[in-house]
């Protein structure tokens, strides 16, 4: 007879990086699995993981995650060494290793990390080809955000 598992740790989103939709405008959108370690995954469960300033960089053809904080848990094992921001080897299908490899080199653009999350049993990244924005696009992208906050309030108060 097959066990039922617990979903409530295992489903939805972990972590997302807000920092990524100011500083960026994201372009293409690739999801990437993720080679961790035991700890790590324990860590994950318990919502001990940061993706702030997280890019990845492309390299020799394999992508690794960098700057991706998961604060080891106070029980882990002593005998594994417990590195909080090592680089994390990204699971990606040739293509679109090649199609990032070719954006970075050619383009100019960045890959950044928006969402870790849950996919079944495995954990999963959301990656961006991205383009850095300038002070004046943030500027932009605020004031279009307010304009459009500000006509749904109007259009409330209409009806």
């Amino acid at each position: 007879m097959k066990k039922k598992q617990n979903k409530s740790n295992t489903t939805g989103t972990i972590a997302l990086n807000k920092r990524a939709r100011h500083d960026f405008f994201l372009e293409e959108k690739f999801e990437a699995g993720v080679a961790l370690q035991g700890w790590e995954i324990k860590s994950i469960r318990a919502g001990k993981v940061n993706l702030t300033d997280v890019y990845v960089h492309v390299k020799d053809g394999e992508a690794h995650l960098l700057n991706c904080r998961i604060t080891p848990l106070e029980s882990a094992s002593s005998h594994v060494i417990c590195d909080p921001v090592r680089p994390k080897k990204l699971l990606l299908h040739r293509r679109e290793l090649n199609r990032l490899i070719g954006s970075v080199e050619r383009q100019s653009f960045t890959v950044v990390a928006s969402a870790m999350y849950w996919k079944k049993c495995w954990v999963k990244v959301e990656i961006h080809l991205a383009k850095g924005k300038q002070t004046h696009d943030k500027r932009d992208s605020i004031k279009d955000r307010d304009w459009a906050r500000q006509k749904e309030r109007m259009m409330k108060h209409k009806a």
